[in-house]
């Protein structure tokens, strides 16, 4: 665990640690919840507290720092998220687009914490 940027958002939902997080409505404010699905853009990672609706959750957006897995990765493998917050291994099909959170910086299976390098960005299959 080195991060090296972290920054509290309001939840806007009971988040849970070590999950990944996106805004809540972008367009309206600054407010945070547990990312649902590959395709909205992931914020960071909640903190091992996560957070209570209405409170503050520190929120890691660079470094090295441990994710909740939702199925196995390998490390090196880009990481997104599933329905859950928790981060599964990136795979466009053909013609889509889907954010990635990070990297895996170490094999593991559901349920595990996996150090991430955190690193947003896309991924995309022609």
């Amino acid at each position: 665990m080195i991060p090296s940027f972290t920054r509290a958002y309001e939840a806007a939902a009971a988040i849970e640690g070590y999950r990944i997080v996106v805004f809540a409505d972008p367009a309206n404010g600054s407010t945070i919840t547990t990312a649902s699905d590959n395709t909205s853009a992931s914020l960071g990672i909640a903190d091992s507290m996560g957070a209570e609706l209405g409170g503050m959750c520190d929120v890691h957006r660079d470094g090295l720092y441990p994710v909740r897995l939702g199925g196995p990765v390998a490390a090196g493998d880009p990481l997104t998220s599933d329905a859950n917050g928790a981060a599964i291994k990136a795979v466009a099909a053909a013609g889509t687009t889907i954010r990635i959170i990070g990297f895996a910086e170490e094999p593991g299976v559901a349920d595990d914490l996996c150090p991430t390098f955190l690193s947003p960005g896309l991924l995309h299959e022609a």
